[in-house]
């Protein structure tokens, strides 16, 4: 596998300098500074490449941004309203510009209005540093009680509706910020943003839009860009939810290893692709992460290598992030599968025969407590993580 590492761009508080001491080989990134629906200029991609190419201090980095994470869907294009159409013109001029620089891999997620979910993003875990976390009950108290989405309180269990109440009713007011704060979180540079008043306008964008009709979106937006990324060499690859079940009454048709069949199999082609992510994915107790790496492998353009710890036996559920080698996901199993595949790509002699896989995610250690960094992405611990799925990859190969 190529070892990757998501960087955010000069804003990171995890520098250039720090994936290259982690064993990074190569950098994951966007321009996530630039409005989405709007083109990625050949301009903005070759600044964002001659950042990745030097250390702070100047010197050489020895990295080359080698994946795209993302290129945003808008949810013009989701919904296809407004002027949807001027934004997949833009989304192709964008993977023009993005193989002409030489980058291969495009990833890309279809999740309504909110790319990822949270309730907590320094959760204390035992031996001292934070994780982020996903609390069933908290989410549910952001839901009805602070966002007040009409008929949110149908969504839930009766049990997680009366305990949503009861935390509700004692929680200060610096924990309801900081609550939606955390459900809210975007990436730092995003150029989108809102309130509870902007995430309410999102939401009614969905009111009439079933999973089978957003499917049917997915559908239609791989049937005009996917012809334009193979005509280019590229490789699309499609991120699964997070979690991967149903929130705030937004579809979710990306959770599953039959949510990933259906597109793949509705636009057969090379150039369109999965994203494995084992924490997304793992979030539910019904994936099959190995089964699902045979079975999807050849589309498989990418590995995000993370892991969960659900915290009861019922989906949805809350769950936690945990270490790389913890948590219910058998990562041994899920790297041996990932390498059976690159061994058989090699046998047919495929060219992009290596997945590139990052360590997604991370605890915060040590120094990442001060540091500040994007949530999820600290420094320490994602390294931590590299150099365990470096360790069970170096011990399967030579067994």
């Amino acid at each position: 596998m190529r070892h990757t590492w998501r960087w955010f761009g000069p804003v990171d508080k995890v520098t250039i300098a720090d994936a290259r001491q982690a064993g990074a080989e190569g950098i994951v990134t966007a321009l996530h500074h630039v409005p989405t629906g709007d083109v990625w200029t050949p301009e903005e991609i070759a600044r964002r490449q001659a950042e990745v190419r030097v250390r702070p201090d100047g010197a050489p980095s020895g990295l080359e941004w080698e994946v795209v994470e993302s290129l945003p869907v808008s949810e013009a294009i989701k919904t296809q309203t407004g002027d949807w159409r001027d934004h997949l013109d833009a989304y192709r001029r964008s993977l023009e510009a993005i193989a002409a620089a030489g980058i291969e891999v495009v990833c890309y997620n279809f999740m309504p209005v909110l790319d990822w979910t949270r309730t907590d993003l320094a959760w204390k875990v035992a031996h001292g540093g934070t994780t982020m976390r996903f609390d069933h009950a908290d989410f549910a108290v952001f839901d009805i009680h602070l966002l007040q989405r009409a008929g949110a309180t149908e969504s839930y269990p009766a049990e997680i509706v009366e305990e949503a109440t009861r935390r509700f009713a004692s929680m200060p007011d610096a924990a309801k910020v900081r609550l939606s704060r955390s459900v809210n979180a975007g990436l730092p540079g995003a150029a989108d943003s809102g309130g509870l008043d902007g995430l309410r306008a999102e939401l009614a964008r969905y009111a009439a839009i079933s999973p089978d009709r957003l499917r049917g979106h997915l559908v239609d937006f791989l049937t005009e860009v996917v012809p334009t990324a193979e005509q280019l060499g590229l490789r699309l690859c499609c991120h699964p939810d997070d979690p991967p079940f149903p929130l705030m009454g937004l579809p979710r048709i990306m959770s599953t290893e039959a949510d990933y069949r259906h597109i793949l199999d509705a636009v057969a082609s090379p150039a369109n692709g999965a994203t494995l992510c084992t924490g997304s994915l793992g979030a539910r107790h019904d994936n099959d992460l190995p089964g699902m790496i045979e079975r999807l492998g050849p589309r498989i353009h990418f590995a995000h290598l993370r892991n969960v710890r659900k915290e009861a036996a019922v989906t949805p559920c809350s769950f936690h992030e945990d270490e790389h080698l913890d948590g219910d996901a058998d990562m041994v199993a899920i790297v041996a599968a990932l390498l059976c595949e690159e061994a058989r790509r090699r046998a047919e002699g495929r060219t992009d025969a290596v997945i590139p896989m990052r360590p997604d995610h991370g605890q915060d250690i040590l120094d990442d407590l001060a540091r500040g960094a994007q949530p999820g992405y600290p420094a320490i611990g994602r390294l931590k993580g590299l150099a365990e799925l470096r360790g069970v990859e170096r011990a399967l190969r030579t067994a």
